[in-house]
């Protein structure tokens, strides 16, 4: 009773100070501080205010929003506080993560196969075909450390990032082409022979779900298997094309673009499916990354569990960088990269009584982590994390022989290599996100100097299309122009034979970066750890020239962008005093300025936005896509 009167009243008091004040009223004691890291300096007025987002990189900005490493920072400052008064505390946050995904459970017909390699996706689908099991600590512990501010992971070292570079060879996705874009539901309203969603549904699949397996544009994932989950023998071309299209919209309704339902496939992909031969021609690499970035910022909020999106990707590419987190004995590895770490193959039955399709072949081969004592093994994650050195990052994981003996030559076609390296947006549908690789050159052999600042694309991510459908490219043409454009994007700078961070970068690192995250009594500090001799001898770098937008902030109040990502807001966190001075929640949201609607149709399009999905018309729409903070 005694310790939680004692954190009772610390909490308030720091509320009252936060996250305004430039001091806390109760300062730990050095002998419990890292020296050599800012993050546990919280008691300096200069380090306080740092974290509160007046440094001019603004790198922090959402810890005091909503972000699960400012709730980790504030125990930080219990523990050290009750370490003082020797008081026993034993509160450390133990988030862990739930992934909400769906292994499809369709055969691959090889008649398929010409229309999937004729789309880019015949890897995915050779993926698909096994199953991989997500180790949701691990991935928890990462995604303490995923910075929406920057979409780079921040690490004791530096920043790294998942690139356009590693969905290509880690999914074998193609990275150039047109954005995946376009409308969700108003097909007829928006698109040159396009038909009511449902009307258009039956005609490109030859069947219409019944209203049980329906929830408003999105159909059971269930009622796809059991309707095309093997195509009869002896069915001709256009049978043999409907059941591709349902295959194709169940792989990348599951395998790439699962929301957090884990259940549904959304008819947004009728126009894609519509047209098989041009389905080659969009960019499904670059909109998976997308919507992975902007999974992981959702569930950056502290107040989200569930993520989705290809965690394939994400999971490979930790073992791929991260050797000393490897599981052991998976040495061999086939194209895609992803599927060093799976189990398989997976053979589906259909199962006549309880009308689903089992797996009547699963060999236990692939790597099968825990899902016992995820609490706990979060904390142990963490701490490793924390310890990491430079070395023990592998920069360029890709450049190895045996990487090179499996690689199939359609990723290093110059156009796609190109695009790797280009500052650009990202772009599924109403989610747009920022290729940021200026902060990440090592990943691409360079040498990293320190960054400028990054884009705030806050505004940005509070939006997916929510509150009525609209022609996004229309809706938000500047972003679109940027993809369009990507090719003007690209970075120049000098390869050299030691790629890393340079003595500048680290020394910048060292004071203004979120470098631990563990409590120092776990890493048994002081811990100083010099600036490696090597980062000296790579020389200064240099950051790239590049054209960068301007930054669309989040104005709205505190509390209302805390809500970010979660399905109700009235379960919010706060501070008390901000419980206390809260406004209406229903403030209206400033609306960024942009460029005007497009107007334009097909191919007569004069907005450079259009002009790239030649077969889609779009019509005026006024404003952005709306708010989704009460959203999944």
């Amino acid at each position: 009773m005694h310790s939680f009167i004692i954190r009772t009243r610390l909490v308030r008091i720091r509320s009252s100070n936060h996250p305004h004040s430039n001091h806390y009223p109760f300062t730990p004691t050095p002998q419990n501080l890292r020296e050599n890291d800012p993050d546990s300096l919280r008691g300096r007025p200069e380090r306080t205010t740092l974290l509160m987002g007046d440094d001019p990189a603004q790198l922090y900005r959402l810890d005091g929003v909503a972000h699960i490493a400012g709730v980790i920072n504030d125990e930080r400052f219990l523990l050290a506080v009750f370490a003082s008064v020797c008081v026993s505390f034993h509160a450390q946050p133990e988030r862990c993560i739930r992934s909400m995904r769906r292994q499809q459970g369709m055969r691959l017909d090889d008649r398929y196969v010409p229309y999937l390699q004729m789309a880019g996706l015949y890897h995915l689908a050779r993926l698909n075909d096994r199953w991989f099991r997500l180790d949701e600590a691990l991935v928890s512990a990462f995604v303490e450390r995923w910075r929406p501010e920057t979409h780079t992971f921040h690490m004791p070292f530096g920043e790294c990032t998942i690139t356009l570079q590693d969905v290509a060879y880690q999914l074998g996705l193609p990275v150039d082409g047109r954005y995946v874009s376009g409308c969700l539901s108003e097909f007829h309203i928006y698109i040159d022979g396009g038909r009511p969603p449902w009307v258009w549904f039956q005609e490109l699949l030859g069947v219409i779900p019944p209203p049980s397996q329906v929830q408003k544009y999105a159909v059971n994932c269930t009622w796809f298997q059991e309707t095309f989950g093997q195509c009869p023998e002896d069915a001709d071309d256009e049978t043999v094309r409907r059941y591709v299209r349902a295959y194709i919209m169940m792989l990348l309704g599951t395998q790439l673009f699962a929301d957090k339902s884990g259940n549904r496939i959304h008819i947004r992909w009728l126009p894609y499916v519509a047209r098989l031969e041009e389905l080659g021609t969009y960019s499904w690499g670059s909109a998976a990354l997308a919507w992975l970035y902007r999974c992981m910022c959702r569930v950056a909020n502290r107040h989200v569990v569930k993520l989705a999106g290809p965690l394939q990707l994400l999971q490979s590419w930790i073992f791929w960088r991260f050797p000393q987190f490897r599981p052991t004995g998976y040495e061999a590895f086939s194209w895609p990269l992803a599927s060093r770490y799976y189990t398989g193959p997976i053979f589906f039955q259909y199962d006549l009584q309880n009308c689903v399709y089992v797996n009547t072949l699963l060999h236990n081969a692939g790597y099968n982590p825990s899902g016992s004592e995820k609490g706990p093994r979060v904390r142990a994650w963490r701490v490793r994390i924390d310890r990491l050195q430079s070395r023990e990052f592998i920069w360029m994981p890709y450049s190895s022989p045996d990487v090179l003996q499996v690689l199939h030559p359609e990723v290093l076609e110059p156009r796609h290599m190109a695009v790797w390296r280009s500052v650009t947006a990202l772009i599924y549908f109403a989610v747009i996100e920022w290729h940021q690789i200026d902060r990440v050159l090592p990943q691409f052999g360079g040498v990293q100097a320190p960054p400028r600042p990054a884009l705030n694309i806050d505004f940005l991510m509070s939006k997916d299309g929510r509150g009525g459908d609209r022609w996004f490219p229309s809706s938000m043409p500047k972003w679109h122009a940027y993809w369009d454009a990507r090719q003007d994007s690209v970075l120049r700078f000098d390869v050299v034979a030691d790629p890393g961070p340079s003595h500048q970068f680290l020394q910048w690192w060292s004071q203004h970066g979120k470098r631990f995250l563990a409590p120092d009594t776990q890493l048994g500090d002081p811990r100083s750890v010099p600036i490696p001799v090597e980062a000296s001898q790579r020389g200064p770098g240099r950051v790239p020239d590049m054209d960068r937008p301007d930054d669309v902030p989040d104005r709205r109040r505190v509390e209302r962008r805390m809500g970010v990502g979660t399905r109700r807001s009235q379960r919010q966190w706060r501070w008390p005093d901000q419980t206390a001075r809260s406004g209406s929640p229903n403030s209206p949201s400033p609306t960024p300025t942009g460029g005007t609607p497009c107007k334009a149709f097909g191919r007569t399009s004069k907005d450079p936005t259009s002009s790239r999905t030649p077969s889609f018309k779009s019509t005026a729409n006024d404003g952005e896509a709306t708010s989704w903070a009460a959203g999944s």
